[in-house]
């Protein structure tokens, strides 16, 4: 730092503790200059005191432990992860393996039937559980009676099926139910009229034969005629869907009648009985 010395200022004498005068420690005609190191170590401080990249050491300690805690969770949810990977992973080993040893109980609890209602053809499917739901399917079978109305079924050829807590009476053609509740019940009757007259009629009728009641309880029934109309004395095929959600009692038996039994058609298809449990 320079001073000007074009300007006069008066002169500094020391004087010593005796009071004496002392010449001046510099010459009069130079000015003794003084800087501010003060204010030099002040700055310096406040800029050491702003420290990593403009923000103070201990606000970045506190974002660096933030990070660190994100990655440690990110790390725990990454480790909880791939255990329920493995989890199910041991799961499913244990569920193919029991598929393996049940493969064959289980094809034998699916099954398929088919049947007919007004004309349009349902395919139904039912999985029956461990603990089989109570349900039957079985198909027409011709008897050369001519005299008996109540039908007999097959029970196992094609897609009929007994299961659960139902079974098929061979000796009068009835299914028996062993568990009480509420069923669907139906059956179809396809009847092929050789000729054919505008008075040709036929009843379809299913009933039941309750335990320890002597009189028949019809279930449903229905009256077809009318049908040969545009066809007179010639070949005409007619036929009758019943269904309904019925209440069945335990030890029921359910039977179908038909008026004509001896003009059942051949087909298998055509003519069914079936109820399973809702």
């Amino acid at each position: 730092m320079s001073c000007d010395q074009r300007y006069p200022f008066p002169q500094v004498f020391l004087v010593d503790e005796g009071g004496g005068q002392r010449s001046p420690a510099t010459p009069p005609n130079l000015i003794p200059c003084w800087s501010f190191p003060q204010a030099r170590e002040t700055v310096r401080s406040h800029s050491k005191s702003r420290g990593c990249m403009g923000v103070s050491c201990s606000a970045a300690m506190i974002v660096l432990m933030l990070f660190l805690l994100v990655f440690a969770a990110l790390g725990f949810e990454a480790w909880q992860i791939l255990r329920l990977q493995e989890k199910l992973k041991n799961v499913e080993k244990v569920r193919t393996d029991t598929h393996t040893h049940t493969h064959t109980h289980t094809q034998s609890t699916l099954q398929n039937f088919v049947f007919f209602k007004n004309g349009i053809l349902h395919c139904v499917e039912y999985f029956l559980e461990k603990t089989k739901k109570p349900a039957a399917h079985v198909l027409g079978r011709i008897v050369h009676q001519p005299s008996q109305m109540t039908l007999r079924w097959e029970p196992k050829a094609g897609q009929a099926f007994t299961s659960g807590e139902v079974a098929y009476k061979i000796e009068d053609g009835a299914l028996q139910v062993n568990e009480s509740g509420l069923y669907h019940v139906y059956s179809r009757v396809e009847l092929i009229f050789k000729n054919c007259q505008p008075t040709s009629s036929f009843d379809h009728v299913v009933f039941v034969r309750r335990a320890g009641q002597s009189k028949l309880l019809t279930l449903m029934e229905a009256h077809r005629s009318g049908f040969c109309v545009q066809k007179p004395n010639g070949p005409w095929t007619a036929e009758n869907y019943l269904g309904g959600g019925l209440q069945l009692m335990k030890f029921d038996r359910v039977y179908v009648n038909v008026s004509h039994p001896t003009y059942l058609s051949h087909s298998h298809y055509g003519n069914f009985f079936g109820l399973y449990k809702i």
